[in-house]
C-alpha cells in the first residue's frame, strides 16, 4: 500500500504552523499545526472539539465560505485540516488570523446544544480560547520568506 502524503512528512521534525499539504482534484488540503507531534502536548479532546465547531462556524460564515469544503480535527490531536477550493496559502492565512480573532470574542460554542451535537457535553470554550490565542500567535509570527515557500509548493 502506498504511503498517505501526511504519513511521509517527518513528524519528528515539523513544527507547528501553517502548511500547504497538497492540491488533489481541485481542492487544496493546509495543515494547520496547533502542537509539536510527538512532544507530549497535545489539544484536550473537549478544546479540540469546540475549536472545530468555532472554527467551522467561522469559516463557513466567512466571505470566503464558498471556497471552504471542510474543517476538521486530526485525529493525533495537534492540529486540524481545513480543504479550500481556489483558496491559496496567503488568502488561507489572512482568513484564519481573522477567524481566530472572532474565536476569542465568542461568548459560547456554536452547535453545542444536544440537538446540534452528538457529543454536546464534551466542550471547553476556556480551553478553545486558550488553543486559539496561541496559534494565532504563532501565525502572526509566519514571515514573508515561509509565505513565500508555502506558495511556492502551491504551483508544483
Amino acid at each position: 500500500m502506498d504511503k498517505i502524503p501526511s504519513f511521509q512528512k517527518d513528524h519528528n521534525i515539523l513544527q507547528p504552523g501553517l502548511y500547504f499539504s497538497m492540491r488533489m482534484h481541485g481542492v487544496e488540503t493546509f495543515d494547520l499545526r496547533f502542537k509539536r507531534p510527538n512532544a507530549g502536548d497535545y489539544i484536550l479532546n473537549a478544546a479540540l472539539h469546540s475549536i472545530e465547531h468555532m472554527l467551522a462556524t467561522i469559516l463557513r460564515n466567512s466571505p470566503q465560505k464558498d471556497s471552504i469544503i471542510y474543517f476538521g480535527p486530526m485525529g493525533c490531536r495537534t492540529g486540524f485540516y481545513l480543504l479550500t477550493a481556489g483558496l491559496r496559502y496567503r488568502d488561507v492565512l489572512a482568513l484564519l488570523k481573522d477567524a481566530l480573532e472572532k474565536c476569542l470574542k465568542l461568548e459560547s460554542v456554536p452547535g453545542a446544544e444536544r440537538s446540534e451535537c452528538g457529543n454536546y457535553a464534551e466542550h471547553d470554550l476556556a480551553g478553545a480560547k486558550k488553543e486559539c490565542a496561541a496559534y494565532l500567535e504563532i501565525l502572526n509570527g509566519i514571515s514573508e520568506r515561509m509565505i513565500a515557500e508555502e506558495e511556492k509548493k502551491e504551483s508544483v
